[in-house]
């Protein structure tokens, strides 16, 4: 792979409660074991960051796919919800649930654009495999 861009991270501290920062330092925070999990919460977890970046990364593939086929959308808007648990061999897994809503889009053509960014987002492409995904489309 040729890389377009590449950013880094440092991770300090006891992992699920320490510290990230980017090393353009635009990320800069606490992380924290969130309360569903036996921590303190009140901080971003690495499951919260996973939900946001695949959020927007998954918005830009479907702009992306829209302008590909001359589509104007006015908006987009995708819920990533990111779920923890055990995979049953003494570890643990994610799964995401992406909710697409385009509003003023028919319903048929929101489900195959949403398809198509699918295809063309790396977290899903990253992710596709390894863990479930589930896409589901609803009304604006």
């Amino acid at each position: 792979m040729k890389a377009l861009y590449t950013i880094e991270a440092l991770a300090t501290g006891e992992g699920r409660n320490g510290h990230v920062v980017s090393s353009d330092g635009l990320l800069d925070t606490e992380v924290r074991i969130p309360v569903e999990l036996g921590g303190a919460g009140g901080a971003p977890n690495p499951e919260m960051l996973f939900a946001a970046g695949y959020a927007a990364c998954f918005n830009s593939a479907l702009q992306t796919v829209a302008r590909t086929e001359k589509r104007a959308l006015k908006s987009s808007n995708i819920g990533a919800r990111v779920s923890i648990g055990s995979n049953g061999q003494g570890g643990f897994q994610l799964a995401v649930e992406l909710v697409v809503a385009i509003p003023g889009l028919p319903h048929d053509q929101a489900v195959r654009l949403a398809e198509a960014a699918h295809q063309v987002c790396p977290y899903s492409n990253a992710t596709r495999g390894n863990i479930e995904v589930q896409l589901t489309v609803v009304e604006d």
